[in-house]
């Protein structure tokens, strides 16, 4: 009934309805005025599997993985975190096959969840290219909350979340 093909072909297809919305938002980003005192920016994917929904969240950071946020009195600096992307729907399934795809979903959980995070990280990474991200003279990572690497946007690929903050 389910295939690892066909669920990840519907992540794909689910994303791309998203795609204007994210490119849209991430131009928004990129013409920010960013406080001095940010260091990176962290584009952090939030994913809520059992609802299949995904939303991403943008961090400004210093180096010791502190957020910065701009306390000043020029309104048109910016620090702190802002919504990329609001919850949406990456997958879809009628009710009545929920149990079946857990089941399908265990059963394949180490090749999924890898190729669900590639899947992820290409669409962000084709978004923040086709928004100009490589422009932004910050250095910037795409990342899953709770993970522990991130990927560097400028450089295409994935490193310890320990060599972004030395």
């Amino acid at each position: 009934m389910f295939s690892v093909d066909n669920y990840i072909n519907s992540i794909k297809a689910n994303l791309e309805k998203q795609s204007d919305l994210l490119v849209g938002n991430l131009k928004k980003i990129l013409a920010y005025n960013f406080s001095s005192d940010i260091d990176l920016l962290d584009f952090t994917a939030f994913i809520e599997p059992t609802r299949f929904e995904l939303s991403i969240r943008m961090f400004s950071m210093d180096k010791e993985a502190n957020e910065v946020f701009y306390e000043g009195n020029d309104t048109t600096v910016f620090g702190g975190s802002v919504t990329i992307l609001p919850e949406v729907e990456y997958h879809q399934l009628n009710d009545i096959q929920l149990n079946d795809f857990f089941d399908f979903y265990e059963q394949n959980e180490e090749t999924l969840v890898t190729k669900e995070q590639n899947v992820f990280t290409d669409w962000f990474r084709d978004c923040w290219e086709t928004a100009g991200g490589e422009a932004l003279n910050l250095t910037s990572y795409f990342v899953f909350h709770d993970e522990y690497k991130s990927f560097d946007l400028k450089r295409n690929q994935w490193m310890d979340d320990d060599e972004k903050w030395s």
